[in-house]
């Protein structure tokens, strides 16, 4: 016979289903599906509390998709309850989303991007790290030198990502006088140019190109290329070379 329990009442079988109304409910519940019952919808795929005992702090991730969550509902106005009734979660799930105590799933974010009127991404923003960036301002930029620069052509780079082998490479590119035309350019990649100031034959190939201010010329950097003709000095103009061709 099975011994009675120290308040008296039987301990139930193994596997066995607990009345919701029966009493001491809860307090046969362990503490993760207690959880489960408090988030109302959310079922236990759906999240996992964190910062408790035993369980891991909030991370960069939790912190994130919390912040954004509530800068997205606040620009809506919406307050919890209403975010809540709209995704069909709890009022307290939306609370632990937004104050990143709980990890959810996918399936989870996903509801409530789209009752937000998000990307599901929108909600991972904060994540981002930081990325390299290069500002040069009006007048500046870093002069190098070029096989063209014992020809009078005078190159400034202006932007340069030192941690990207496939970045583009803005060049501003000026001719004088005292500029000659220079034997053709080739490179792999491709180029693009948008003239500036002056007047200038362009060579491609076997095609010229009669550039004034405001146009541009996209093209192959395989075929020989440059300048052919300086019909109106200073030349300037601005080259972008994307010296890694795509493979598809």
């Amino acid at each position: 016979m099975t011994a009675p329990t120290t308040d008296g009442a039987l301990p139930l079988p193994t596997g066995a289903a607990v009345p919701k109304d029966c009493p001491g409910y809860h307090g046969l519940m362990a503490s993760s599906d207690r959880e489960t019952v408090d988030d109302g919808a959310a079922g236990p795929a759906d999240a996992l509390s964190v910062g408790g005992s035993g369980t891991p702090a909030p991370g960069r991730l939790e912190r994130s998709i919390g912040q954004q969550v509530k800068h997205f509902r606040a620009t809506l106005g919406l307050t919890a309850s209403d975010l809540a009734e709209r995704t069909g979660l709890s009022k307290a799930m939306i609370s632990k989303i937004e104050s990143a105590s709980t990890s959810c799933s996918l399936t989870t974010l996903d509801r409530v991007a789209h009752e937000l009127g998000v990307p599901v991404t929108a909600l991972f923003r904060g994540l981002e790290t930081d990325r390299e960036a290069s500002h040069t301002k009006a007048g500046e930029g870093a002069v190098v030198v070029r096989s063209g620069t014992r020809r009078g052509h005078e190159y400034k780079i202006l932007g340069t990502l030192r941690h990207r082998e496939d970045a583009l490479e803005p060049t501003l590119v000026t001719l004088t006088s005292a500029s000659d035309v220079f034997p053709l350019f080739q490179h792999p990649g491709t180029e693009f140019l948008y003239m500036l100031e002056g007047e200038m034959i362009y060579h491609h190939g076997p095609h010229q190109y009669r550039m004034l201010p405001g146009d541009s010329l996209l093209f192959e950097g395989e075929a020989p290329h440059g300048p052919a003709e300086l019909v109106s000095v200073p030349i300037r103009f601005l080259a972008i070379a994307d010296p890694h061709p795509r493979h598809t």
